[in-house]
């Protein structure tokens, strides 16, 4: 049977590979630095795969159809949004569809992708702790935009059964998971309800040329960068990573969607990988470096923990 190994739970964000800070002491230079800690210890775990948990930005899943759940089961490619890896990305394929099975047999019915497209939600993370040495991944996206929004209960359900599956594969591979997502952040809502028109069609429709798509809306991220109001809610973020470092997700699970957009933002949505990448483990986690750093990024709270099975 195979191993987990440890977790890695950590943020994105754009311009942690566009731009990235000029030293250690730069806003977001604390985070990247501990990044690079995070992966030397890895590399001397040497983990034969990864289960990676992350959502998407609208590069591989749309309002034409969107699941609460996806994972990747044969191929993947990295979309290349905001300088991150561009590409074909090794699919540890036996352990996807170990996860996939295992998922279905707990009552969840993931979505299916042959041909996964990921962008920096999932392939940023993985990519700054792996570097030049590709560990096969497992992608598993978790929608965090807009509804359907999984409930924070479900995500601790599906991470629970996520490390059983993992548990499960006939095979003594040395297993990692590693969870991405924002912690508290303000974002412009993404639910096509409540948008106008020419905001809203490519939400729906997107996927119809997602290179021109992704041409038209990154430029205004881009100029997002640096906004002197963006919001950071640094008490709420300090918060959740000492209920992880308890493992005491219930006062979290408690907050449900609303509660949590309130503390945290529409972007605080994200922390629901890192509820799956939790469950998955089972075991008190280590927060390492947190930075609020809105000057940097587009209002974010940025950290990252680590820890090894013993």
């Amino acid at each position: 049977m195979s191993e987990i190994i440890g977790f890695v739970g950590m943020s994105h964000a754009p311009f942690a590979t566009m731009s990235p800070p000029g030293s250690a002491d730069a806003p977001g230079g604390r985070f990247l630095a501990d990044t690079r800690r995070v992966a030397a210890a890895i590399a001397d775990l040497a983990p034969d795969a990864i289960v990676v948990i992350g959502p998407d930005h609208f590069h591989g899943s749309f309002y034409d159809l969107m699941p609460p759940f996806a994972i990747g089961v044969e191929a993947a490619e990295g979309f290349g949004d905001f300088d991150s890896l561009a590409g074909p990305v090794p699919v540890a394929g036996d352990l996807a569809w170990t996860v996939r099975d295992g998922l279905a047999g707990a009552g969840f019915d993931v979505a299916l992708s042959y041909a996964m497209t990921v962008d920096h939600g999932i392939v940023q993370g993985w990519h700054m702790v792996t570097g030049d040495r590709p560990v096969p991944m497992v992608p598993l996206m978790v929608n965090t935009a807009a509804p359907p929004l999984p409930s924070l209960a479900r995500c601790d359900a599906l991470g629970t059964a996520l490390g059983d599956a993992i548990r499960s594969w006939d095979s003594p591979a040395r297993v990692l998971v590693l969870a991405s997502g924002g912690l508290s952040h303000w974002l412009p809502s993404n639910d096509p309800r409540v948008l106008p028109e020419e905001r809203r069609a490519p939400l729906i429709h997107g996927r119809q040329d997602t290179r021109a798509f992704a041409a038209a809306r990154e430029p205004r991220v881009r100029a997002m960068g640096g906004h002197p109001d963006a919001r950071v809610n640094a008490e709420w973020d300090r918060w959740f990573l000492k209920q992880l470092e308890a493992a005491e997700v219930d006062p979290i699970l408690a907050l449900g969607s609303s509660g949590l957009e309130e503390a945290a933002g529409s972007g605080g949505h994200e922390v629901r990988g890192w509820l799956v990448g939790m469950a998955a483990v089972r075991q008190r986690l280590v927060w390492t470096s947190y930075e609020p750093v809105p000057e940097w990024i587009t209002g974010m709270g940025i950290g990252t923990t680590f820890e090894v099975a013993a």
